[in-house]
């Protein structure tokens, strides 16, 4: 399973877009059925903005959903086609 860790880079909000970007490409290329991004628990605003990020209509494309860990709120798992 792929995994992007976004708290190296959680204070720059043009980097977290492009490897969110980059990532989710490279996952759906690459025919892996999951990946995981790794926002943290923290406040809970770097989450939310992951989610506003996957939700998003031209990214939904790539992906057929995504799902919180339920073993750990601080995962995002997202399933590929």
């Amino acid at each position: 399973m792929r995994s992007l860790d976004l708290h190296p880079i959680f204070r720059n909000n043009r980097d977290i877009e492009l490897a969110m970007r980059q990532f989710l490409f490279a996952c759906a290329q690459s025919g892996d059925p999951v990946a995981e991004i790794i926002p943290g628990k923290g406040s809970g605003q770097l989450k939310r903005r992951v989610l506003a990020f996957l939700d998003q209509k031209h990214i939904r494309r790539l992906y057929a959903r995504h799902e919180e860990d339920p073993r750990n709120p601080g995962r995002i798992l997202v399933h590929f086609r």
